[in-house]
């Protein structure tokens, strides 16, 4: 083939994946914020979560408490995370929405879901041991499922459905309205992770 050829590579979903710096002192405060948490409330709330424990949204008002300071740490990954996406970012205008922990023991797992309403939705691994279920996106393009042809390989342009392995300190952020489940957990310890989403001010 001595033609030249040019691959374009438009609308593509990212996520974003960063390992957080001191992520180990984090993931200590957090934790046990989260099981006091679980402990005086057990039941939580029933959104994607099958089986698993989602707690209510945290008091983002609290900001003594773990997770306002862990978000607060984290804001040079959302700022580059804007700059890739080419957006402006003005601190004051984006917006922390909700934020709210999700406990998945073995065998639990979430259903697909989206985050409407929000630019951006974000998983935090307080604790990710082995085998304790994959971060699994979908593509959002419908129309692309609707005939499937046999590959020889996976590629970025022919696969519906990814999966990441969290570690535990892995921050993922992703566009609110891609799709996402999380797979089985299989491991015999709790998987934690911390999700939020943000919304940018007008």
């Amino acid at each position: 083939m001595n033609e030249k050829k040019n691959i374009h590579k438009f609308f593509p979903q990212p996520i974003f994946q960063y390992q957080i710096e001191g992520y180990e002192e984090h993931n200590e405060n957090l934790e046990e914020y989260i099981y006091s948490l679980y402990e005086s409330d057990k039941t939580g709330v029933k959104k994607s979560n099958v089986n698993g424990w989602h707690s209510k949204p945290f008091n983002l008002r609290e900001k003594d408490k773990p997770p306002f300071k862990f978000f607060k740490s984290i804001q040079m990954y959302v700022a580059d995370t804007f700059k890739e996406y080419g957006w402006r970012y003005t601190p004051d205008k984006v917006n922390l929405t909700s934020m709210w922990a999700i406990i998945n023991k073995k065998n639990n797992f979430n259903l697909e879901h989206t985050h409407p309403n929000n630019y951006l939705s974000a998983a935090y691994y307080v604790k990710a041991p082995e085998n304790c279920g994959s971060f699994i996106i979908s593509n959002p393009n419908i129309i692309s499922k609707e005939r499937v042809t046999l590959s020889d390989r996976n590629t970025e342009f022919n696969q519906n459905v990814a999966h990441i392995k969290p570690r535990a300190g892995d921050l993922l952020l992703f566009p609110a309205y891609l799709p996402h489940s999380v797979g089985m957990n299989k491991s015999d310890e709790d998987r934690i992770v911390i999700s939020f989403n943000i919304d940018i001010l007008r």
